[in-house]
């Protein structure tokens, strides 16, 4: 079996056993992963690296709730790199990797 990508021991200690918020938060990370990857294309295409930066931001703070920490410094990475237009050849590569490991992450959230 191969090792989960998620952890939801964070998300489990701010709910404090209630699993509606749980099922909740789970089902808007659902939604949220093609809004980010679709908006990180969008902008990576049309060169408005700012606006990628801070999407990598905002998708971020999504991914640490579901203990993907080593996605979230990527996506860092990819913010800091943004803002300073530096490095613009790597940007697919992170947008490829942030959309691979949330469509694993929500085949293992849809599984539980």
């Amino acid at each position: 079996m191969m090792t989960s990508i998620t952890d939801l021991s964070y998300l489990k200690e701010i709910a404090s056993g209630d699993d509606d918020f749980i099922s909740e938060v789970i089902q808007t990370f659902i939604h949220q992963v093609p809004k980010f990857t679709g908006n990180m294309r969008k902008y990576l295409k049309s060169g408005e690296y700012l606006r990628l930066a801070k999407e990598a931001h905002t998708a971020k703070s999504s991914v640490i709730i579901f203990g993907m920490n080593g996605l979230a410094i990527k996506l860092k990475e990819l913010q800091l790199l943004a803002e300073n237009q530096h490095k613009t050849e790597t940007y697919p590569e992170y947008i490829d990797e942030f959309e691979q490991l949330c469509k694993q992450a929500i085949k293992e959230l849809k599984s539980l």
